[in-house]
């Protein structure tokens, strides 16, 4: 094999190109046209991508997944009773943690689009996150590595130390390296299940979308595993015994990864597309002020040269394939981006063809959707916070069973995996019965769907802790540290509504990032979808200290301060989400309403 680098005119770098000293029985194969196998050799039509391919991604996002939230789920009483951190500062490390992880999300999306592919993206993600585990798993093991223990029961005047020092160092060291690998892997991981399929066809578009409906059921599977057991090893036989399963897990997922290899069709990257980004809507700008006459500029820019996408085989039938070729028109949607297109740009580094302006806009018009899915992901941080505490304040009994706090989730997960399968084997052929569309439930119905149910989640939490506080005041437990006579049962309402809006948003914002954006980006786009859950945990944060301060200063009293939830007016925070996420809905309606589908046989 040879390498050689030429110029590729969708982002103006030099791009990689492969070369390959074929034998006369490996030239007569069909071969996927942009991608290649593990060996960067040609990837083979009937050989590489397909169920199969993807099936080894589905098994490694389980053991993924139960390794990032078996400690994410219950890390709030990890920061609270042996970091002896408070629950609100508990629960904003955690929200800053788990936002900072799926931010790095778009880290590993642009690095799989731009320089690797996310076949090696995952392996040195995987990595990485098996590193931080370690450092967390010695830490816990260790007890000089950890503040003194403290009992508030036996002695309530003696404050507890809080970590500081090298020991808070080595705690954020190993936290932050495991977000750094979490983040790199939901970066990698589900376009590289995605780019499996031939989307050519009817058939590879349908084996897509189950993909994403089965990666959101393998997730929960994860889940499912992490909230109950390894939650239960981390109460019962301490923190050490949690984060070794969680570092065994990710070190298991490489092998099995790897078992694909020979399997997967790697998509070879396009450059950065940053530098296409910027480019055009640096020249948008230049050119704005520049008089210019549109034919020529179009006539220029149409005998310009243009990388095709990637998408089908090599040899046949690319007329009819979505992307590839020059596009020679451009849109009049976002009208003012066309500007980029100049017979006489300001430099040449601004020289910029139809086909990079129309993918500009594709991204453009995805945009408002994913910002409009922030909204429930702040509601989502309240399920590994303040819900943690409010379940821990009751009585978590089941008979003579005790249910940790942090297997709540349990409730939603198990939701989730029944209603994953029955949603992807008979609402959406029912669907697709009544519609006659290829989709049934289009992804922007399926995300409306999620949004609503998410207010509907707030509004029942509100009416929860309304009567969990009724509760401590008829028991005068309002200072004692005794499980209130209430069971925590009712917390899995909040979970159940929200957990449902999840997976509709979640699988339905992949779904429809990966198809509907350009081929060269979809790795990057596709990391919206957990850059949505970051910024939503950041949001979540910042909407605590908001709510603190400005209720500090008209009451004396911040609704969310202080060492006791009972002292908390939580209540009034759930409807305050909730009428926050009902305006959210009213904004996504009208940009879903808006939007035109440009995915090949989307439903209107």
């Amino acid at each position: 094999m040879k390498v050689a680098y030429t110029r590729n005119y969708l982002n103006g770098v030099n791009t990689p190109i492969f070369s390959f000293k074929e034998t006369e029985s490996q030239s007569q194969l069909s071969t996927w046209h942009g991608y290649v196998d593990w060996k960067n050799r040609p990837a083979i039509t009937n050989k590489h991508g397909g169920l199969l391919a993807a099936s080894f991604v589905l098994v490694v996002e389980v053991l993924e997944n139960l390794a990032y939230l078996a400690n994410a789920s219950n890390l709030v009483l990890y920061m609270s009773e042996y970091m002896h951190f408070s629950p609100s500062k508990s629960a904003n490390s955690v929200t800053n943690f788990m936002g900072t992880a799926f931010l790095l999300a778009l880290l590993g999306g642009f690095l799989s689009d731009a320089f690797c592919t996310t076949y090696y993206i995952y392996l040195i993600s995987a990595l990485i996150e098996f590193l931080g585990l370690v450092v967390l798993t010695i830490q816990a093991r260790s007890g000089s590595l950890k503040p003194p223990t403290c009992d508030l029961q036996a002695a309530p005047n003696v404050p507890c130390e809080q970590v500081h020092g090298a020991q808070a160092a080595m705690l954020f060291i190993g936290l932050y390296l495991v977000a750094l690998g979490v983040g790199g892997i939901k970066g990698s991981l589900p376009p590289h299940g995605a780019e499996q399929f031939d989307e050519t066809t009817p058939q590879g578009r349908k084996q897509r979308s189950t993909f994403f409906n089965y990666f959101v059921f393998c997730l929960s599977f994860g889940a499912l595993i992490a909230v109950t057991f390894v939650v239960w090893v981390e109460d019962n036989k301490g923190w050490q015994w949690g984060f070794g399963i969680s570092t065994f897990a990710i070190f298991l997922s490489i092998p099995i990864f790897l078992a694909g290899s020979s399997f997967y069709r790697n998509k070879i990257p396009c450059g950065s597309p940053l530098t296409t980004i910027s480019k055009v809507l640096i020249a948008a700008l230049v050119n704005s002020g520049v008089s210019r006459n549109s034919t020529s500029a179009i006539v220029s820019m149409t005998s310009s040269p243009s990388l095709p996408i990637p998408t089908g085989n090599e040899g046949g039938e690319d007329s009819n394939r979505k992307g590839v070729g020059s596009i020679q028109t451009p849109s009049t949607s976002l009208s003012f981006l066309n500007r980029a297109v100049s017979d006489t740009p300001a430099c040449s580094a601004l020289e910029c063809s139809v086909q990079q302006v129309e993918e500009v806009k594709i991204v453009m018009k995805i945009l408002p959707i994913f910002a409009c899915t922030i909204m429930l992901n702040c509601c989502l941080a309240q399920l590994s916070t303040f819900s943690v505490q409010q379940a821990a304040s009751m009585n978590t009994k089941v008979g003579s069973l005790k249910v940790p706090p942090a297997s709540l989730p349990v409730f939603p997960v198990v939701f989730i995996m029944i209603l994953a399968p029955v949603y992807d084997h008979f609402i959406i052929p029912f669907a697709r019965r009544v519609t006659k569309t290829e989709m049934g439930i289009s992804h922007l119905q399926r995300i409306g769907i999620g949004l609503f149910l998410s207010i509907v989640a707030m509004a029942i939490a509100a009416l929860v802790e309304i009567k969990r506080k009724g509760v401590v005041t008829d028991s005068g437990l309002i200072d004692s540290a005794k499980p209130l006579p209430i069971t925590f049962f009712w917390i899995a309402f909040q979970y159940l509504f929200l957990g449902s809006a999840d997976l509709f948003v979640l699988a339905g914002l992949l779904e429809f990032c990966f198809s509907e954006a350009p081929v060269s980006m979809r790795s990057l786009a596709t990391s919206l979808s957990w850059a949505s859950l970051a910024i939503g945990y950041y949001l979540s944060s910042v909407i605590v200290s908001i709510v603190n301060r400005v209720t500090g200063i008209s009451t004396n009293k911040p609704w969310l301060a202080g060492s006791n939830l009972n002292h908390y007016h939580l209540e009034r925070f759930y409807w305050l989400m909730c009428i926050l996420s009902a305006l959210n809905f009213m904004h996504y309606l009208f940009w879903a309403t808006k939007y035109k589908y440009t995915s090949v046989k989307s439903s209107k």
